[in-house]
């Protein structure tokens, strides 16, 4: 089960598990649409308002994620590049994102293939995730 959390008019966290305060909106209704459907493969982009809070870096980073497209991938590297960084440090960002998923952190590799996911159930979340959008053959 998933878990999204509204504030102020944007999603600000999608996390596993049940959240003890469970209220409803328009918009986490729209969530729960869009999330349904990508679960079915009706959907391929998301179009509910974010809001990551953090860091400019945080949010330039989940910005470049969001702009990989359904069923591609792109490096730590080359998203470190456009943003003029380490990418160690985009790294790092991909791991602190709040609205997984949503915000595709799961379309990120390393330079020599598959790395780490901090969703829940860790790397074969990811696998999943990228078998679901037909990347999947990038892993071999």
């Amino acid at each position: 089960m998933l878990t999204v959390t509204e504030e102020a008019g944007a999603i600000t966290r999608l996390s596993w598990g049940v959240a003890r305060d469970q209220h409803r909106s328009d918009l986490l209704d729209a969530a729960t649409r869009q999330l349904a459907s990508f679960d079915t493969g009706a959907l391929t982009e998301f179009t509910l308002p974010l809001r990551v809070g953090g860091s400019g870096f945080l949010r330039a980073v989940c910005d470049a994620i969001c702009a990989i497209p359904f069923g591609e991938t792109r490096t730590y590297g080359e998203i470190a590049k456009d943003l003029n960084a380490p990418a160690q440090a985009v790294g790092q960002a991909c791991g602190q994102n709040p609205i997984p998923v949503i915000i595709p952190c799961h379309r990120v590799m390393g330079a020599k293939g598959l790395t780490g996911y901090s969703g829940a159930g860790g790397i074969e979340t990811k696998i999943a995730l990228l078998r679901h959008e037909g990347a999947a053959g990038l892993l071999i």
